[in-house]
């Protein structure tokens, strides 16, 4: 019985291995060149299996890479949302089987075309279901393959025409290529070699794209303005930020951070989400005493802050920043639009009252208006997206055409310790800068903090869990990308170009049996 037990594992072991492989691509861990054959003893091993089976493997390997990748809602939501760590561990455990199910339908698709699938069908079906999850009841695409290469300067130019998909597709064609290699299906001995030339041949004008676009955007920087923006790092601890104790501590730390950038005579400086633990404008003593501190300082300042708006129905609050000029007058503001499910909001909260929210301390938050309007700082525009946000490049993408010429995000990643989580989550904000061509300045509470240029090279980053501001001069350009005007058009063509592919190999079948 047990012999049967182990022998019914055995098929599913090459798909175990390959999740664990594409995490240790990703950030904490970072072997970023895993992800170009990290799928391939799980590609090899569907050529034995059953449809079903084909199914489970991708399961399986889609579960252990989202709960190694992800495992940091453990401890996010039973530290902070009071969930008892039976609940925590479910509750990653059922989003992992949600997201488990796209490598599953993937396997299960790539089977059913077989022997009649090749690299560029595979690379084309992935691309496309990360497309739809990155948008699927309200999208997650957290994970999303080309985000692993994020520190690979030439591979990723392409994302200012493709996106962070155009990279995905290029991993896992690579991928497909290398398991129909050694599967050798084809008996003509020149086959398998024809789809791995086509990739070395896609990749070679990959990166020979990659140089010609970074050496553009260099001579666009070069002469590009550069105001000095400056990001602060206040390092407040989850557990007091909330605290009215500490109100008054927390605008005090700000201030004296701040007051060291000044000596670099910034444009702007940024203070992470929330950063104000009270609604601003309202609690008039700790508003005074930021709004004396911008007039003294002379500058503008974008600032983190809960807000809310009274009708006669009920009162509505938002995850809010305000940008306020040197006089102290808020000149604009943005409310976050895209909130974080179960954490910022509850999905069809009026008629399940008894979900609750994973993480207590965030707020019921109402989305803001989707014009996304920049904010103006003295003669540039910035695009702000507060946390969450950065997952989506829409929102990047309105703002830019919109007339930014520089992007900001803001966030509070306090929740997630020392965990890998911060470092995947800045990693995402390199592809919203190359997508854009524009300068992306990042300020979080615990960090990481940094600035990130046009070319998606990190120039400067803080460490976690530290006090501290620091300032830098950032080009402001001014170009519209492809991928800015455009938007998905590569990832919508691969759903295309997949489903063509299906409907012509039904075709063929369909003529083969009128043959017989």
């Amino acid at each position: 019985m047990l012999q049967k037990k182990d022998n019914f594992l055995i098929p599913y072991l090459p798909a175990l291995a390959s999740g664990l492989l594409l995490t240790l691509s990703f950030p904490k861990v970072g072997f970023s060149y895993l992800a170009f054959f990290a799928m391939v003893p799980w590609m090899i091993s569907l050529s034995s299996l059953t449809l079903k089976q084909s199914f489970f493997s991708g399961l399986i390997a889609g579960l252990f890479h989202f709960i190694s990748l992800i495992y940091w809602i453990i401890p996010t939501v039973h530290i902070y949302g009071g969930l008892h760590p039976i609940l925590a561990a479910s509750t990653l455990v059922l989003l992992c089987l949600y997201l488990a199910l796209y490598p599953a339908l993937f396997a299960l698709l790539l089977k059913k075309l077989a022997p009649g699938a090749n690299p560029f069908t595979a690379a084309c079906l992935w691309t496309g279901f990360e497309y739809i999850r990155a948008y699927a009841f309200t999208g997650f695409s957290w994970g999303s393959l080309g985000y692993s290469q994020y520190s690979n300067l030439l591979l990723i130019q392409i994302a200012d025409f493709s996106g962070v998909y155009g990279v995905s597709f290029l991993i896992v064609l690579v991928n497909s290529v290398l398991a129909d290699f050694f599967l050798k299906r084809e008996k003509d001995g020149s086959r398998p070699f024809l789809p791995m030339i086509m990739a070395v041949i896609l990749i070679f004008l990959t990166l020979v794209y990659g140089h010609l676009r970074l050496s553009s955007i260099d001579a666009r920087m070069a002469s590009a303005p550069k105001p000095a923006i400056a990001v602060v790092q206040g390092n407040i601890e989850q557990d007091l930020k909330w605290s009215d104790a500490f109100k008054q501590e927390t605008v005090h730390k700000y201030i004296l951070l701040s007051k060291t950038t000044l000596k670099d005579e910034p444009e702007l400086v940024i203070w992470p989400e929330t950063a104000l633990p009270f609604y601003y404008g309202y609690e008039r003593a700790l508003s005074d005493l930021v709004d004396q501190f911008a007039r003294e300082s002379k500058t503008n300042f974008l600032i983190g802050s809960p807000a809310f708006k009274m009708d006669e129905k009920e009162t509505l609050y938002y995850n809010r920043v305000y940008m306020l000029n040197r006089f102290s007058i808020v000149t604009a503001t943005y409310d976050k639009t895209h909130l974080v499910p179960f954490g910022e909001y509850v999905p069809f909260g009026k008629y399940l009252t008894f979900l609750g929210k994973i993480t207590a301390q965030a707020g019921n938050f109402s989305s803001g208006d989707k014009s996304f309007v920049p904010l103006d700082f003295r003669e540039h525009k910035t695009g702000v997206l507060i946390c969450f946000e950065i997952l989506f490049p829409r929102i990047a993408a309105k703002f830019v055409k919109n007339g930014a010429d520089i992007l900001t995000t803001v966030t509070n990643d306090a929740w997630f310790g020392q965990t890998s989580a911060p470092m995947q989550h800045f990693s995402m904000a390199v592809f919203r800068a190359v997508e854009n061509r524009r300068s992306l300045v990042r300020a979080a509470n615990t960090g990481i903090s940094g600035f990130i240029d046009p070319r998606g090279k990190i120039l400067e980053t803080t460490s976690l869990f530290t006090d501290k501001a620091i300032t830098r001069q950032m080009p402001a350009l001014t170009l519209i990308s492809f991928y800015t005007r455009y938007g998905d058009v590569f990832a919508f063509g691969t759903m295309v170009a997949f489903c063509l592919g299906f409907m012509v190999k039904g075709a063929r079948n369909q003529l083969r049996r009128n043959k017989k």
